[in-house]
C-alpha cells in the first residue's frame, strides 16, 4: 500500500536546511502535522512557517542533539505536543571531512555522539508508542560514505556505517511488527553540508544533486515499503562492486585519491 502521509504526526530532525528542511515542507504539503527540531531558531523558524502553510498545527523545538538530554527532551515534547509520531525521520548530522593522520580521539567521539547515539537514543524513545499501535515509520538517513568508506572522512564514515547496520538490525528485529525502517544513502548532495568550516576541502569529483532527488527518492521509497534508497541509484551498484572486491576497491580508490591531489 502507497504511503499515505495525511493526518500522520512526523518528527525532522536537522530540519533547519537541506534534506531535513526539505523533507518537514515536503511531508507538511501531504497533509502530515510535521514537528521539526534543529540548533538554529532563525533557519528552523523559516522552515516551520513553510511547513504551516501547508498545515498549520506543525511546531519546532530548538535542540542541540549532541546532548543526551536534549534528545531525551525533544522525544517527550514530540509525543506530548504531537500526541505520538507515527514517523521519525532522524536527519541530524555533523560532517567532518580531516585525514586520519590529523584525527583525534576527541574528534571522533564527538561525530559519533551526533551521528550516532544521537539517532539511536531518540529511536529507542519514540518507538515504544510506534510498536503499541503497531504501525510506524523510522526514516534513517545515512550516506554513501557509509558503504563506499570514503577516503578522508574516517569518523564520518564509521558513525554512519554505525548507524546504517544499528537500522538493518532494527528492521529485522521489527519486521512483522508494523514499524518499518528505511536508510537513506546520500551521495553528495547541493546542501551547505560541504561548506562547514573546520572541513577538509571535497575531494570527490562527484556531480552534486538538489535536495529534490533526495526527497524524491524518499517518498517513492516509502510508497514502495523499501528498506534502502541511494541517491543518485549508481550509487548501489558502487556499493555491490565493493562488497565483491574490497581489496581491488581500496587501491582504486587509493589511486583516484592520488591522481586528484596530483592534478589539483
Amino acid at each position: 500500500m502507497p504511503f499515505d502521509a495525511a493526518g500522520k504526526r512526523a518528527l525532522v530532525t536537522g530540519a533547519s536546511s537541506g534534506i531535513g528542511a526539505a523533507l518537514a515542507e515536503a511531508l507538511a504539503g501531504a497533509g502530515a502535522v510535521v514537528g521539526i527540531a534543529a540548533r538554529r531558531e532563525d533557519r528552523l523558524a523559516e522552515v516551520l512557517d513553510r511547513c504551516r502553510r501547508h498545515s498549520p498545527d506543525s511546531r519546532m523545538w530548538v535542540a542541540d542533539l549532541a546532548d543526551p538530554a536534549a534528545v531525551d527532551a525533544l522525544a517527550a515534547s514530540a509525543l506530548e505536543e504531537l500526541g505520538g509520531v507515527d514517523v521519525l525521520v532522524n536527519n541530524a548530522g555533523i560532517p567532518k571531512r580531516r585525514h586520519v593522520t590529523r584525527l583525534d580521539a576527541a574528534t571522533v567521539d564527538a561525530v559519533m555522539a551526533i551521528n550516532y547515539s544521537s539517532p539511536v537514543r531518540l529511536t529507542l524513545a519514540l518507538l515504544p508508542q510506534m510498536l503499541e499501535r503497531g504501525e510506524g515509520r523510522i526514516v534513517t538517513v545515512s550516506s554513501v560514505a557509509a558503504p563506499l568508506s570514503s577516503p578522508g572522512e574516517a569518523a564520518y564514515d564509521a558513525s554512519k556505517a554505525a548507524l546504517s547496520s544499528f537500522s538493518e538490525a532494527m528492521a529485522i528485529d521489527l519486521w512483522d511488527t508494523g514499524v518499518k525502517v528505511l536508510i537513506v544513502y546520500p551521495g553528495v548532495v547541493d546542501t551547505e553540508l560541504y561548506q562547514v568550516p573546520d572541513n577538509d576541502p571535497l575531494l570527490a569529483g562527484v556531480e552534486a544533486v538538489p535536495v529534490s532527488d533526495v526527497v524524491g527518492a524518499v517518498l517513492g521509497a516509502l510508497d514502495r515499503d523499501a528498506v534502502e534508497v541511494y541517491v543518485p541509484e549508481w550509487f548501489a551498484e558502487l556499493a555491490s562492486g565493493k562488497a565483491a572486491n574490497v581489496a581491488g576497491f581500496l587501491a582504486g580508490a587509493a589511486r583516484y585519491v592520488k591522481d586528484r591531489q596530483a592534478s589539483g
